[in-house]
């Protein structure tokens, strides 16, 4: 399962936050911007959800500005589709291998910082596949809006998500 991962603040004064934000054994560091309200990976051309799925690599995201929506889906989970919202200054949200996962900014964008966790045989053609959930039947099943409603997290100050 994901895990929502809090980390130490060393101090807060006036304008200042200091933290202390290491994943330990994090051998790669993506940082990903979102200019205005970005999908990552896009709709396919037919307008199914595309989504990431890393098999070597294990992902730890911080939100640093703004706030992202995560979409994802894992058939080992006992509830397979989760949404969970990150915002700046938030928890850290760790995704295991094999997760299928996409992403949406807020209106005004967001900086993500992933302290990710690699494998030996990780690759970019490996670890940066896109796919196409209306090329993957379980997929699609998953995350139509006929199948159960996905689990929420951190949607608290918005009320009740409704998923389209």
């Amino acid at each position: 399962m994901f895990t929502l991962i809090p980390y130490q603040k060393f101090r807060d004064t006036p304008s200042v936050r200091f933290f202390d934000i290491t994943i330990a054994n994090s051998n790669a560091r993506d940082l990903v911007f979102h200019e205005g309200p970005a999908v990552s990976p896009n709709n396919s051309a037919a307008g199914h959800w595309q989504f990431y799925l890393h098999p070597n690599q294990q992902d730890n995201l911080l939100a640093l500005t703004g706030g992202r929506t995560f979409y994802l889906v894992n058939f080992s989970w006992k509830t397979p589709f989760h949404i969970v919202r990150l915002k700046a200054n938030g928890d850290i949200l760790q995704l295991p291998p094999g997760t299928f996962h996409r992403s949406v900014s807020d209106a005004e964008g967001s900086l993500v910082l992933n302290q990710a966790v690699r494998t030996a045989r990780a690759t970019v053609a490996s670890e940066f596949r896109v796919y196409n959930s209306g090329e993957i039947p379980r997929l699609w099943r998953a995350t139509h809006r006929s199948a159960p409603a996905p689990q929420t997290h951190g949607f608290e100050e918005f009320g009740r998500l409704r998923v389209a």
